[in-house]
């Protein structure tokens, strides 16, 4: 691994916003006047990536990619994770968690073709990300030397991160009283400090421009929205009953679902270095598609791997959460959840209402639901005698416990 005085060439994760604006003119600073190659991973931040390019040359970086990943992040990390049933903690849908892998990856694929002697980015010590970025970068370059600012330097707060904005002239697009640390891609956006540091104060969700996805369910519609959701072997393939590829899924059930409030969440959470941390997350389409995606399994799972599957969801948002998405494990548990997603086609019709979502309907080709077993009216194909010996052979051991209970008197 490179020491410091031969770093030249540093490629660095850069979104644009108040951290990676301010590192460029850092790594100038404090690494030799190196070449700072800029990379910025499209998973759907919309115009977040306005002006990027100037702005990242304006500060001293020597170039920009803008990379779209909206197709491979939704595809090849969203559905999978989807399928997974995957939930971190009962709540978090994972929006920051799954987009730092797909985003680090490219990043490593440019910085090695660019021939950068480090990586880095504008992640804190405090938090999660440094780790989902880091392990993505040893997982493609073992070798590659990275540099974490947060680290190294003597800023301790964001209103220092943004006195030196304003000392070194950096354009910013936030302010001291709204600035909330975000996250946006096309799955979700996520909201964290200022007032919401306190988990004692609740989210004014009605305050103008704090959301951003969609509106409070106060100011949500009075009338309910139908919509339904089509699925192959697990993955939505179209929106009331129209065909679309997955990207486009996600918009259009951001769209509807934020227009009725759906998809807000309010938590603390444990981060990996162990702290609890409270976080608002925006996710409308996706909290649809987690919903109907559950509601289908219902009706298409048996009972055995339906429960074993909910435990397996439990590790898979562990490992997602972590930044463990190239391991062994994760893939080996790809291997077990598509294996049960053979059958999981079919529609499952919703209806939102003011940020709730019920259940409205759901078919399926490959249905276990028979009707005439499960009929409380007469049938010919269930014998209800048959379950007293079932409940006796189920029993006994609590029998058996019960006798010797007695016996000793315990």
């Amino acid at each position: 691994m490179k020491k410091k005085n031969e770093i030249k060439k540093v490629a660095l994760a850069y979104s644009g916003g108040l951290d990676t604006s301010i590192i460029i003119p850092w790594l100038k600073e404090n690494y030799n006047n190196c070449e700072v190659i800029a990379i910025s991973g499209d998973v759907g931040q919309g115009t977040e990536l306005d002006g990027l390019e100037e702005k990242a040359i304006k500060t001293g970086a020597s170039k920009l990619y803008v990379e779209d990943l909206k197709k491979e992040f939704v595809e090849d990390y969203v559905f999978p994770t989807m399928k997974a049933g995957a939930v971190y903690e009962h709540d978090y849908l994972l929006g920051t968690s799954f987009a730092r892998p797909v985003i680090a990856k490219r990043i490593v694929e440019i910085a090695l073709a660019e021939g950068c002697d480090a990586i880095a980015h504008g992640c804190t010590g405090k938090g999660n990300d440094q780790v989902r970025f880091e392990l993505t970068i040893k997982a493609f370059a073992p070798d590659m030397a990275i540099i974490a600012p947060w680290r190294e330097w003597d800023i301790k707060s964001r209103d220092e991160e943004i006195d030196y904005a304003e000392a070194h002239n950096i354009p910013l697009k936030i302010n001291r009283e709204t600035n909330y640390s975000k996250d946006k891609n096309l799955w979700h956006l996520s909201h964290e400090g200022l007032d919401l540091e306190d988990p004692a104060n609740e989210p004014d969700y009605n305050k103008p421009g704090f959301l951003e996805m969609g509106v409070s369910p106060e100011q949500a519609p009075d009338k309910p929205t139908y919509v339904t959701v089509d699925f192959e072997k697990g993955i939505p393939v179209a929106v009331d009953g129209e065909k679309m590829d997955g990207v486009a899924i996600v918009e259009k059930l951001n769209e509807i679902g934020g227009a009725n409030g759906v998809g807000l969440t309010d938590l603390v959470e444990n981060r990996l270095v162990g702290m609890k941390s409270r976080g608002v997350y925006e996710t409308p389409g996706g909290t649809i598609l987690y919903h109907a995606h559950k509601v289908l399994e219902t009706l298409t799972l048996d009972r055995e791997t339906q429960h074993y599957k909910q435990q397996v969801s439990l590790k898979y948002a562990e490992l997602v959460y972590f930044g463990q998405w190239f391991t062994p494990l994760r893939e080996a548990l790809d291997a077990f959840v598509d294996s049960t997603q053979k059958t999981v086609t079919g529609k499952v019709k919703l209806k939102l209402y003011k940020g709730n979502i019920i259940n409205a309907g759901v078919t399926s080709p490959y249905s276990l639901y028979d009707e005439e077993i499960a009929t409380f009216g007469e049938d010919e194909v269930y014998d209800q005698n048959d379950s007293k010996g079932f409940i006796n052979l189920f029993g006994l051991p609590i029998s058996v416990k019960a006798k010797l209970d007695a016996k000793l008197k315990l």
